[in-house]
């Protein structure tokens, strides 16, 4: 009070926490009727009377002071006329003179601080904040000091919630961007041709790549070393693999083709089965596809004007005329699915009443986008500008990002890090561009790749590995760089 010039709560309310806690229940009803005036409704006057008291009796009660608590229950809240249900519980509990079978007949701490304290919070429910503070409001304040700390560390990219153990107010916190991933930890180069999509499975214990060469690797994710280990490979993809979709359970894997194909493959991505190919007209283009959340359906589209809704067996159940798709993906209400078109234009297709409706118009043709996992922002990639962020719910364009080269190529950014806080992007300069979602220009470029990066993943649940792939045949690991004075490898 004498430095900061708050006034945290009134004086009387500080009495009447000492009291209470203290167990001074005289005192106590003198304090509350000077509190009177405090108090908005005379029914939470009495509330609080009666609560009071029966802590009283209580505690009475199980002192084997039988008669002070009878007297406690005949004349301070019998006379109350509120709780007339509990005041026959309270009567009967005078029969019981064990004080452990009292306590759990009452549903009651016994006379201890627990049983006070938690008296004390329920009477400050009654009471407006500016009489008594809420509890714990130190640690709430403090709490939210860290949070804010976090929210505006660039590198921050942890799962970790605030702990007072592990940071100091003293200084603001702010993470190096050694905990970040901005070294190429794995080159993988079982491909033999240029390789078009990547994407990590939901739990993150495997990456699915796809290529030029028409075969799709599927990697195994060592949860300890973070390394990347060939597990299978998915042949016989006439036209080369250039998407892939991972069903929520991670338990099967679709693969499309590039706008030539007419193919779509589902592969059970645990054994390397073939569950399903779909293939209705040679005619069709089918180069992108997503999941219903609920995995017992997909979509799946191209630029030649086809838009299905199928069965996991492959048959049709609904589709879309006319709707040249470029990009595809499914929003958390099982039901409606957003488009990129070759209009410029990102729509919402309902397939329960077949209606439809804009949601974005760019001035430039949509390459690709992605979702965040919230289904609230999406991210494209857009022709000769770079990568925009929209608001799917409010249509606003939200930022922007610098840096990245993006020509007529189709290239696949990508949220990631903890919370979705970071975006990185593919370009054609041959870098990975990182950014935070609130700044517009890039707080890593990763450099390695000799040509085109056309895809990047984040894996969700190790939040600091990404993967790339480029038209010069690798797929490239990164993670945080070694701190040689911590003797780790940065992996937390």
């Amino acid at each position: 009070m004498q430095e900061s010039g708050c006034k945290l709560e009134h004086s009387a309310a500080s009495k009447f926490r000492e009291q209470i806690m203290s167990g001074q229940w005289s005192k106590v009803d003198a304090t509350l009727i000077e509190m009177k005036p405090l108090i908005k409704h005379q029914r939470h006057l009495q509330k609080m009377r009666y609560h009071i008291m029966e802590q009283k009796f209580l505690e009475l009660l199980e002192d084997a002071k039988l008669l002070e608590a009878l007297a406690c229950l005949r004349n301070q809240i019998t006379p109350l006329r509120i709780y007339v249900n509990k005041v026959h519980h309270l009567s009967s509990l005078l029969m019981i003179t064990n004080p452990k079978e009292l306590q759990k007949a009452a549903n009651w701490d016994g006379k201890s601080h627990k049983s006070r304290a938690k008296l004390l919070e329920k009477l400050q429910g009654y009471l407006p904040i500016s009489v008594m503070m809420p509890p714990n409001r130190l640690k709430t304040l403090l709490t939210q000091a860290l949070v804010y700390q976090q929210s505006q560390c660039l590198f921050h990219n942890s799962f970790e919630l605030p702990q007072y153990t592990s940071y100091s107010l003293l200084v603001d916190h702010s993470c190096l961007r050694h905990h970040f991933p901005s070294i190429t930890t794995q080159v993988l180069s079982d491909h033999c041709d240029e390789v078009w999509f990547c994407c990590f499975s939901h739990d993150g214990s495997m990456l699915a790549t796809g290529s030029k060469d028409s075969c799709v690797i599927i990697w195994d994710v060592n949860p300890v070393s973070h390394k990347l280990d060939h597990a299978r490979s998915l042949t016989g993809h006439t036209y080369g693999v250039g998407y892939l979709s991972w069903s929520p359970d991670d338990n099967h894997i679709i693969a499309c083709g590039t706008d030539e194909s007419s193919e779509l493959w589902i592969w059970n991505a645990r054994t390397g089965e073939l569950r399903t190919k779909m293939n209705h007209s040679s005619e069709d283009s089918i180069s992108c596809c997503c999941w219903t959340p609920d995995g017992q359906k997909y979509v799946a589209g191209g630029t030649k004007g086809q838009f299905y809704q199928c069965d996991l067996d492959g048959n049709i159940l609904d589709s879309w005329e006319g709707v040249r798709v470029q990009s595809l993906a499914c929003l958390p209400d099982n039901k409606t699915v957003i488009s990129a078109d070759t209009q410029q234009r990102i729509r919402a297709y309902n397939f329960d009443d077949m209606s439809d409706y804009n949601l974005i118009k760019e001035d430039h043709p949509v390459m690709s986008f992605s979702l965040s996992t919230d289904g609230h922002f999406v991210l494209l990639n857009v022709a000769t500008q770079g990568v925009h962020l929209w608001d799917v719910d409010d249509r606003i364009l939200v930022r922007k990002y610098q840096g990245v080269v993006q020509g007529f190529y189709t290239i696949f950014s990508t949220f990631g890090g903890t919370n979705d806080e970071y975006i990185a992007s593919g370009s054609e300069d041959n870098k990975i561009y990182i950014w935070h979602r609130s700044r517009e220009m890039p707080i890593e470029t990763l450099c390695g790749h000799s040509k085109t990066v056309n895809c990047v993943s984040w894996n969700r649940a190790i939040p600091s590995m990404l993967a790339s792939v480029s038209d010069d045949g690798t797929i490239r690991i990164w993670g945080p760089q070694e701190i040689e004075d911590e003797g780790t490898t940065g992996f937390k």
